[in-house]
């Protein structure tokens, strides 16, 4: 029989999908974890009561935290992924030939075997050559690690939870020491829209824009997720993300997207009003 499962965005407005069956349930150190095969959006991964993934929409989320940067500097040759489970990032990611190296660091092995299992949309590309997966503690290993990155992106869950420690300032200390001179970091950077979510996007980004010397924040439009706006973090040494678009050479690659595109690439970096507003206290560069 057909429930309705329900995802609470705040005390007054819920969301609604209609599905078919729960194809995959447990429980691990970390979390809930469930996938729920819908009517509208296909599989979806759901995690303690979020939705994080869906079948439908994923192409959006996974196109712009990945080919933003990419398209900044084309020429990336190590990546670190943190988190990222259900493997969309990683999978954009090996699509690109100059990429030598793609280390992925999941603290949750359930999320990964779940996907692999029931989500080979996302999770296809685990396996690639390249890709070195540590089911690992995100800020320990990057602590620990001596590697440097030229692109590290944070593709994590919102920051309750094991996702807590991705958004502190000691973490973002630390991907900066990890990244090349001319590094870039990418975070899963919340929502302007709601309260709460709100607040964690203005404390992650004046957290980002006193470690960085760049730092922006750039939108898209995630139908799945709680308002439907949602923003990533670009925060680089050198870079900026509009001046220095590459954007012949990345063209000249041939990717094909679904959602991304070179002029999407300039004009997500064109915030609202409001987002702007939000943002004015933590750095006048942002």
């Amino acid at each position: 029989m057909s429930e309705w499962f329900t995802e609470k965005h705040t005390d007054f407005a819920k969301f609604l999908i209609k599905t078919k069956e729960n194809v995959f349930s447990g429980e691990s150190e970390f979390q809930k974890i469930d996938i729920f095969d819908t009517q509208e959006f296909g599989k979806i991964l759901v995690i303690d009561g979020f939705v994080n993934v869906t079948e439908k929409d994923e192409f959006i989320y996974h196109d712009m935290i990945t080919h933003v940067p990419m398209a900044t500097n084309p020429d990336i040759k190590k990546v670190l992924v943190i988190g990222g489970g259900d493997g969309g990032t990683v999978r954009e990611l090996t699509r690109y030939k100059e990429i030598e190296k793609i280390v992925m660091v999941e603290i949750d092995s359930m999320v990964v075997e779940a996907a692999k299992k029931y989500l080979p949309l996302t999770s296809e590309k685990l396996d690639d050559s390249r890709v070195t997966l540590l089911i690992d503690d995100g800020i320990k290993y990057v602590k620990q690690t001596d590697e440097i990155f030229d692109l590290i992106i944070i593709d994590s869950t919102d920051p309750i939870g094991p996702g807590e420690g991705l958004f502190s300032q000691d973490f973002y200390n630390d991907c900066y020491k990890r990244l090349s001179d001319d590094g870039i970091m990418v975070n899963q950077n919340e929502s302007p829209y709601y309260e709460d979510t709100a607040m964690e996007m203005k404390r992650a980004s004046a957290k980002l824009a006193a470690t960085f010397p760049l730092m922006k924040v750039y939108q898209f439009h995630m139908p799945s997720y709680p308002s439907g706006h949602w923003l990533f973090g670009f925060a680089s040494k050198k870079y900026d993300p509009v001046k220095d678009l590459k954007k012949e050479q990345w063209e000249a690659l041939g990717i094909q997207t679904q959602y991304y595109n070179t002029d999407l690439h300039v004009g997500c970096f064109m915030l609202p009003t409001y987002v702007k507003e939000m943002l004015k206290g933590n750095r006048e560069r942002i």
